[in-house]
């Protein structure tokens, strides 16, 4: 568990590197030529800032706001990657719990359910977090996403773990139930594919 987390804090080491690097090559691209909103954004990112999104009365459509926009951007990408790491984490000992969980029976099944659970509101929390980081920040200069690359299947991946996080939540809630035995296995499988495509994203996304 120890290298876990060593390894956790150098990608994020790393990201913070990588961020800079992006911010300085975006901000080294804009001129007079240079739309100022690329051609595809999230739907998200075109209903807050747009060129008539919602935040557009408070931060109209000029190159020094998309500046300070692109340093948001910054920030909220870099929390994204906190936040997304430390979830991970959860996820680690969430699952870690549920597998104990699955062969104690008696006081100690009733400890490892509570524990288990306030993992599972601390995972939930901190990915919805994560979420909102990416989905709600402000877009960049440019579009780079044309072909296969690094953000692309980070991004086909977060559609597979987001999916997988639902019908954990989902199926978790029905575990109480009289069919136990018969869920049991699909909470499992749900909560697996949840954390594998979530932990592929995060190493997609450093290479």
């Amino acid at each position: 568990m120890k290298y876990f987390f060593v390894l956790l804090f150098s990608l994020f080491s790393l990201s913070l590197i990588a961020q800079d690097d992006l911010l300085n090559d975006l901000m080294k691209t804009q001129d007079s030529s240079t739309s100022l909103l690329p051609k595809k954004m999230v739907f998200t990112q075109r209903i807050m800032w747009g060129e008539h999104g919602l935040l557009r009365g408070a931060s109209p459509l000029t190159a020094a706001n998309r500046e300070k926009e692109l340093k948001i951007r910054r920030s909220m990408l870099v929390a994204h990657q906190v936040i997304g790491f430390t979830t991970l984490g959860g996820m680690v000992g969430q699952g870690i719990v549920g597998a104990k969980l699955y062969n104690s029976t008696g006081r100690t099944a009733r400890n490892l359910k509570n524990l288990h659970e306030g993992l599972g509101a601390f995972v939930n929390i901190t990915y919805s977090t994560t979420a909102v980081m990416s989905l709600f920040a402000p877009p960049p200069l440019i579009n780079r996403d044309k072909k296969i690359s690094s953000i692309r299947v980070h991004k086909w991946l977060a559609v597979v773990h987001m999916t997988s996080m639902i019908a954990t939540n989902v199926l978790a809630g029905m575990l109480e139930g009289p069919n136990y035995s018969k869920i049991k296995p699909f909470h499992r499988a749900a909560a697996y594919t949840a954390f594998g495509s979530y932990a592929a994203a995060v190493i997609a996304i450093k290479f």
